[in-house]
């Protein structure tokens, strides 16, 4: 994914759009959609490179670190942007703390994720340090409704992500193979050589979270800005 990229050049001029004061705010949640849709329609296109024989992309991984507070809610957010994106991710643990993530997946994914993820938890640590629960349950810690915050947050861009993906193989133009084939067989390839990894390692349980903040995170993940080339944008305004 690099900087002169056409099909990124065309999500950073939507963003631009979006976030223009002048707009409505249906308006930026329409440049928004599109940018998602743009994301979602290069993995296609990556895909389909690569059935061809026209480029190279291989099974990889790719290790994340995670930081406290709330580390094992980071890692949620970054499994709900890894799996619409046809990756796989393995937790590595230290009691109730998550250190670090290995996602697994085709490196053309694997980049699309490292740049998403990362955009996306800045956007949600920003606003995590200024919501607050309403009150409405007296005794509620700050804590629990912030971990129901990010889990809210986390859902919202997992449901978007997933239309996005599903749409962009609808809309695939026609090729020697289907995208809907291409994707389902690279899906499949991953999720094998993942098994072939890790496959002896056991599922955690489901986490029961107390808290009151999931309705306000899936709020903010809906309007949560989607476009991949965000974080370069902010290092260069911050040079």
């Amino acid at each position: 994914m690099t900087e002169s990229d056409p099909q990124l050049e065309r999500i950073r001029k939507l963003l631009a759009k979006a976030e223009d004061p002048a707009v409505t705010e249906a308006e930026a949640e329409a440049y928004n959609k599109k940018a998602a849709e743009l994301v979602a329609r290069y993995g296609i296109d990556q895909a389909m490179l690569a059935a061809a024989g026209a480029s190279a992309d291989e099974i990889g991984t790719l290790k994340i670190p995670m930081n406290d507070p709330y580390s094992r809610d980071k890692a949620s957010l970054l499994t709900s942007v890894a799996y619409p994106l046809r990756c796989r991710t393995l937790l590595h643990r230290f009691g109730q703390k998550v250190d670090s993530v290995t996602v697994f997946g085709y490196r053309s994914d694997l980049g699309r994720v490292e740049l998403l993820f990362t955009s996306l938890l800045l956007q949600a640590s920003t606003q995590l340090t200024r919501v607050r629960p309403d009150g409405f349950f007296p005794g509620e810690s700050l804590a629990a409704y912030r971990r129901t915050w990010l889990h809210g947050f986390a859902r919202a861009v997992h449901e978007r992500l997933t239309l996005a993906e599903q749409e962009a193989v609808r809309t695939a133009p026609p090729g020697e193979r289907s995208a809907e084939l291409v994707v389902r067989d690279r899906s499949q390839l991953v999720q094998h050589a993942f098994d072939a990894e890790y496959g002896s390692l056991r599922s955690a349980a489901p986490r029961r979270l107390s808290g009151s903040g999931y309705l306000d995170g899936h709020d903010a993940g809906t309007r949560a800005n989607l476009d991949p080339a965000a974080l370069t944008r902010r290092r260069k305004a911050l040079r």
